[in-house]
């Protein structure tokens, strides 16, 4: 079987469906903190298994011999570590017969404030002792794209990355890379850096919805700070608005960028263009 955690967020559901274009269902689990909440999986023929990060002894239940087992990291930052790392111990009694992680882009020299927590996950996984794969996956488009309508409201791409390059790609883009890697053979001990093809700057990407939405729309950069309290004065939990500036902070010395094209070798094809991107969120395709 091939295991997927976190099947019912963002990322998971998109693998789940990258993998049905390439195995049946019924070589498929989807593991998940709510089982009740994945009634949509089980009546596509997917195999529906409780795991919860926090209570091991579902774990112990989910894994079995042999299985390929995606480890869709954690959502919970700052507690990552334990989470996983009772994933790993899980996976490495059941002995499996893969064990996959979704890392950072560069985790290992990564400048971004969430690179420790997949640093250490990844010492980890190569503790462990199970044939392993590690796919640093970086910045998803989607990240800046969620704000369109604030940022049509505004005509401005706020941030504080000035003129970093960003080698983003599309959330699908790293889901097929994963479906790729767990459908396939030949990637035990192998660690992919993943990234979108072509990088842009925040000024590129404002001029970008300019062109396609009709209308000014320029960026602004910001000091680190003041962008923070932006995020906060939106809504965002203050946790997440450090996160987010402190990661634009960092992309403007490099942090998002990336251009060995191994994404898009993966998956054989060009990863989505940023002006993809921009017209899925306008609405226009």
């Amino acid at each position: 079987m091939i295991v997927v955690t976190g099947a019912t967020g963002q990322l998971g559901q998109l693998v789940i469906e990258q993998l049905l274009k390439r195995v049946p269902a019924s070589e498929i689990a989807a593991a998940v903190r709510n089982p009740d909440k994945a009634g949509a999986l089980a009546a596509r023929g997917i195999a529906v298994r409780e795991a919860d990060y926090d209570r091991p002894e579902t774990l112990a239940r989910c894994f079995a011999a042999g299985d390929k087992v995606l480890l869709i990291s954690s959502s919970e930052i700052g507690r990552r570590l334990p989470q996983h790392q009772s994933v790993i111990d899980a996976a490495r009694r059941a002995d499996v017969g893969l064990l996959a992680y979704t890392s950072l882009l560069h985790a290992d020299t990564s400048p971004l404030p969430i690179a420790a927590e997949h640093k250490a996950t990844e010492a980890a996984l190569r503790a462990s002792g199970l044939p392993v794969t590690i796919l640093r996956n970086g910045w998803y488009t989607e990240n800046y794209l969620a704000g369109i309508d604030a940022i049509l409201a505004h005509g401005a791409v706020l941030g504080c990355a000035g003129d970093g390059r960003i080698a983003s790609a599309a959330r699908n883009d790293y889901a097929e890379a994963a479906a790729v890697v767990m459908s396939g053979g030949g990637h035990a001990g192998k660690t992919y850096e993943l990234a979108g093809d072509r990088a842009y700057t925040l000024a590129g990407l404002a001029a970008e919805i300019a062109a396609q939405a009709g209308r000014p729309i320029a960026f602004h950069n910001l000091p680190q700070a003041e962008y923070r309290g932006v995020l906060v004065n939106a809504g965002l939990p203050e946790g997440l608005a450090d996160l987010l500036a402190e990661s634009d902070t960092d992309a403007a010395q490099g942090g998002l960028y990336d251009d060995s094209r191994q994404l898009g070798a993966l998956i054989g094809r060009p990863t989505t263009p940023l002006a993809d991107s921009v017209r899925s969120a306008l609405g226009k395709g």
